[in-house]
């Protein structure tokens, strides 16, 4: 069979947030098939075997069939090579380490093109994932060869070099997973969690809480031992030393043997232990020296290194270090032994995810001293049977939280209290982390800020613990949602639409003004915090409203959206407590994004509808039955407005579930609550500040049932109606 020409990839877009497709981001890729349309996959000679010989793990994919192997069926019977592309992308990311379930592929009105999506949790490394996507299905159909494992790595480089870090992504998981939203706010690990007023924000394992003074202090490894000698917390004996010759003089007055690190150091870099002779002690010293700013020698205390991790006053977590060795056989060097006996072990490996590290032998100058101490290098060759210790230290990756005493707990708690640490690590030595420290001669050795979790997340060996959730409770405690709504969450409102959705936009952020909360909003007559407008253009787009959501004065935002900022970003937030939709108009003014028919609208407004919270309510305009129609999409409560109440939408509404819904009835507008009716005054007293202007009458009972949905008084919205000034500031 004749080469087949390169699927061809016309645009690609990331949408950002909630979109038509899902709720999560995703990359959406426009593809043209080519020749290509005219092949399905059973068509391609050699091509399923060649797919699921280098890809075997897609057999665990569903697919559109629902259950294992339904992909492989797909492909057995004939599929598109777009739908084959979002599985082989999948498949990448699932290999790379970024789990992905998600992913479509729709054929567009234009013959052989096709939109295909998957989930994108970052953009860079969703793009490298289609890019090396593409040259497989290409190399895959063609007959050509390929080398997977390399394509993998190309995705989990671009994910260790691009996405959170282990211990920043589980704690963005476990908020996700309370319904907490998330915003990155640098390349790095500055995560946002929650939005406006209601957010927390963390740099790794540090938090908003996190002392600078209490970072100061920890970094600084005499003052820290000199605090916590003063709570009576056992900690070692030792000084700071200039020199070689001091560290040894030092080490006399303390009593050998001793220990040789930085005074501020970190993650267990320059520590050298159980020092006895007066060379190994100031070949420590140059070890350490690299490593901090002051050097340190301390008594030895016998026993295993273990990390206490204290979140919120609270162990959470423990994991116990061992003495890591290599056994001789007479015939192979300590190089060899190493790689073969260490090196090899799965869990052992350069990047984050990996809870060992790997030996080299060649930079590790720890590991050389410790080799020298035995009289050894790095090509002897032990006897037979001889136990060679590589480390002593640094291997802390044996989960042991179900084994520490209360008062070893206590010691812990107390520790990264007298530091000030709302979060920290307790480096402490023990024989037996099941017994009281004062009884074994164990002691504090060291307090850490923003410990590193993933000796907790991927323990070498024991079962993970659930830090994550422990960080996320201690930034967000459960008993925060009962009276105020939803955790990290602010009141939100997010209005869909074309017709007169700027007004409505004002009025209800200045009746959220008027209710308590500093507002911000972003609608197309600008950028406004409460009641000063900050930018004087269209700000009804992504860009605008995520400055809303960022800022910690925000206590509650309004955010206008139209179908084109859905189809091209998708929405700024995730979920929001009140949706309204006014009407489903600019069908002609979407064809770039190949939606051509009025029906068609209902899946891009529907977005704004089925992103409201449970604990929230969507607001739709019951004239348009189109819009209607999307009541049942809401997991909220629903309002409904229209100037004739006796529709029978309204009328359906109010019989069902006792709804709610805001018309005019002889004149003055009603709220409504299945057959009960409220009056809220005269339509033609409800006019807009002191030049009293008549407002369009759909957009003022859009406001209304807006403001009613957000449970603010019918006295009070009344009143703002008449005080709403509708000439824009300068």
């Amino acid at each position: 069979m004749a080469k087949l020409n390169d699927i061809q990839l016309l645009r690609i877009n990331y949408l950002r947030g909630p979109n038509i497709w899902t709720y999560r981001p995703v990359l959406e890729v426009w593809l043209d098939l080519g020749e290509l349309e005219d092949y399905p996959s059973n068509t391609l000679p050699g091509f399923n075997d060649r797919l699921t010989t280098w890809l075997p793990a897609l057999i665990e994919h569903h697919c559109g069939v629902g259950e294992r192997g339904g992909f492989l069926q797909r492909l057995q019977e004939g599929t598109w090579c777009g739908h084959v592309l979002e599985h082989i992308v999948i498949e990448l990311l699932n290999l790379a380490g970024m789990p992905t379930g998600f992913g479509q592929t729709r054929s567009t009105s234009q013959r052989g093109v096709y939109r295909m999506v998957f989930r994108a949790r970052d953009e860079s490394v969703a793009r490298v994932a289609l890019a090396q996507g593409h040259a497989l299905i290409m190399a895959a159909i063609n007959d050509q060869p390929f080398d997977v494992a390399a394509a993998v790595a190309r995705v989990r480089t671009e994910v260790d070099d691009q996405y959170l870090g282990p211990s920043t992504a589980c704690i963005v998981t476990a908020a996700t997973d309370r319904g907490i939203p998330h915003i990155r706010l640098n390349d790095g690990n500055l995560v946002q969690l929650g939005y406006g007023a209601s957010q927390r924000r963390i740099w790794t394992a540090e938090t908003e809480f996190t002392s600078a003074i209490a970072e100061g202090i920890a970094s600084d490894k005499d003052l820290t031992k000199s605090l916590l000698q003063s709570c009576g917390v056992p900690i070692p004996e030792g000084q700071v030393v200039n020199s070689p010759a001091e560290a040894w003089e030092a080490a006399q007055d303390i009593g050998l043997p001793v220990v040789i690190k930085p005074s501020d150091g970190n993650h267990g870099r320059g520590v050298t232990l159980d020092l006895r002779k007066q060379e190994d002690i100031e070949a420590a010293y140059h070890v350490a020296y690299p490593e901090g700013s002051d050097v340190m020698v301390e008594r030895f205390i016998p026993g295993d290194e273990h990390r206490i991790l204290v979140v919120g006053g609270k162990v959470v977590a423990a994991a116990r270090g061992e003495v890591v060795s290599i056994t001789g056989n007479g015939r192979n060097t300590v190089k060899e032994l190493i790689d073969s006996q260490l090196n090899s072990d799965p869990r052992r490996g350069y990047e984050e995810e990996y809870p060992l590290e790997i030996i080299d032998l060649a930079t590790d100058t720890k590991v050389q001293l410790e080799l020298k101490r035995q009289d050894l290098a790095a090509d002897s060759v032990p006897a037979a049977g001889r136990q060679v210790v590589v480390q002593r230290n640094g291997n802390v990756a044996v989960d042991c939280t179900d084994d520490v005493h209360p008062e070893v707990a206590y010691i812990a708690q107390l520790a990264a209290k007298v530091v000030g640490l709302d979060i920290a690590g307790i480096d402490m030595v023990a024989r037996d982390i099941g017994k009281p420290l004062h009884t074994q001669g164990g002691a504090i050795v060291e307090v850490n800020a923003g410990p590193g979790l993933l000796m907790h997340l991927k323990p070498a060996v024991g079962a993970p613990r659930p830090v994550g959730q422990a960080i996320a409770e201690h930034l967000f405690p459960s008993s925060e949602g009962d009276d105020e709504g939803p955790v990290g969450r602010i009141p939100l409102v997010g209005v869909a639409g074309t017709r007169n959705t700027a007004t409505i936009s004002r009025v209800v952020a200045w009746l959220l003004h008027l209710s308590g909360h500093h507002t911000g909003l972003a609608c197309r007559d600008g950028l406004f915090l409460d009641r000063r407008r900050v930018e004087a253009t269209d700000c009804a787009h992504w860009e605008a409203a995520h400055r809303l959501l960022m800022n910690k004065m925000v206590q509650a935002a309004v955010i206008e959206s139209d179908a084109r900022t859905i189809l091209r970003d998708g929405l700024a937030y995730d979920r929001c407590q009140v949706g309204v939709v006014t009407d489903m108009d600019g069908v002609e003014t979407l064809a770039e994004f190949d939606v051509h028919e009025q029906d068609q609208m209902t899946k891009v407004m529907r977005t704004q509808v089925d992103v409201v919270l449970a604990e929230g309510a969507a607001v739709l305009n019951a004239a348009i039955a189109q819009v209607a129609d999307l009541a049942p999409l809401s997991d909220g409560d629903v309002v409904l407005y229209a100037q004739d109440g006796t529709l029978p939408a309204i009328v359906d509404h109010r019989a069902k579930d006792n709804g709610r819904a805001v018309f005019v009835k002889n004149g003055r507008v009603v709220l409504a609550t299945g057959s009960a009716e409220h009056v809220l005054g005269a339509l033609s007293d409800l006019t807009f500040g002191r030049n009293a202007v008549v407002p369009d009458t759909e957009a003022l009972l859009a406001a209304v049932g807006t403001a009613w949905a957000l449970d603010i008084a019918p006295d009070l919205i009344g009143a703002g109606i008449k005080t709403f000034e509708p000439e824009l500031p300068a």
